[in-house]
């Protein structure tokens, strides 16, 4: 019998509301999910009542759910790292906001991005202002944990080296209440090459990061390759990672019991690659 314990699923909809997230996971055989908690276009979103948050409770229960293997994912409009005062207020309120819905429902984390300097201040006061609301955030909160995810790194945007992780996790004051999340698309497309420098790089990450950090995985193969930052996600195989890549993925306990959730373009077929991957398991 396998030892991996691998807890594979897609980022579903919540269409409807969030309470419908577990029962989609749940139609796509996932053992884990990532999912948004409000609109992740808008700034507002209506208020959560007891009445709805009862009824994701109850989902979670009734489709076999743990928080553990559920990772939240903030809206897209958030930048902590915005040093117009006025726009980083209203991120930081965001983010407060969606911290604090995730611990209405009972979930662990929030998986956001580190944001865009924008050109405007130099990457080591980017840092200061994503730490400080990350910092702030903890203050008014009771346990969530804050998971950064790495990005492709194009233009002013933060993320595309592991040395930005490090920088940011160094500058937040409770280091038990924050996270990694690698995005395999992602990582290669900023030039980790984790297709024939697998071990090389992850032994990289855990050099700078940290393995202790890691908290989620997104499970895309990628459109146009390495190093190309263009962060356009493909369905599993169908991309320039190719199967080896996955099969060494699915065979690592490294990344074993946690969430590592799919965003690969056809959700149609979500059911299907996660059929793909576990029988890649020896």
């Amino acid at each position: 019998m396998s030892k991996i314990n691998k807890f594979l699923g897609a980022h579903v909809s919540t269409s409807g509301g969030v309470f419908k997230a577990p029962k989609n996971a749940h139609d796509i055989e996932a053992k884990a999910f990532a999912m948004f908690v409000k609109n992740q276009r808008r700034w507002e979103a209506k208020a959560y009542d007891d009445k709805l948050v009862a009824k994701f409770k109850k989902a979670m229960e009734d489709n076999g759910y743990s928080a553990d293997y559920v990772m939240p994912h903030a809206g897209y409009l958030i930048n902590l790292a915005n040093p117009d005062a006025e726009k980083w207020e209203k991120s930081y309120n965001a983010l407060l906001d969606e911290m604090q819905r995730c611990e209405m429902l009972g979930l662990k984390y929030l998986n956001i991005h580190p944001g865009s300097h924008l050109g405007q201040i130099d990457e080591a006061g980017a840092f200061d202002l994503i730490a400080k609301a990350i910092n702030d955030a903890h203050k008014e909160t009771k346990n969530l944990t804050v998971v950064l995810e790495n990005t492709v790194g194009k233009g002013n945007t933060l993320g595309g080296k592991f040395e930005h992780l490090k920088e940011i996790i160094d500058r937040v004051e409770d280091k038990s209440r924050v996270g990694v999340l690698l995005d395999t698309c992602h990582t290669f497309d900023a030039g980790y090459d984790i297709k024939d420098s697998y071990d090389e790089v992850f032994e990289e990450f855990d050099r700078i990061v940290g393995f202790n950090y890691l908290r989620g995985i997104h499970l895309n193969d990628s459109m146009f390759g390495l190093a190309c930052k263009k962060d356009r996600h493909e369905s599993i195989g169908k991309g320039t990672l190719g199967m080896e890549f996955f099969k060494r993925f699915m065979n690592d306990p490294r990344f074993d019991n946690m969430p590592v959730t799919l965003e690969t373009i056809d959700e149609t077929i979500w059911a299907d690659e996660i059929k793909l991957l576990y029988s890649l398991i020896d």
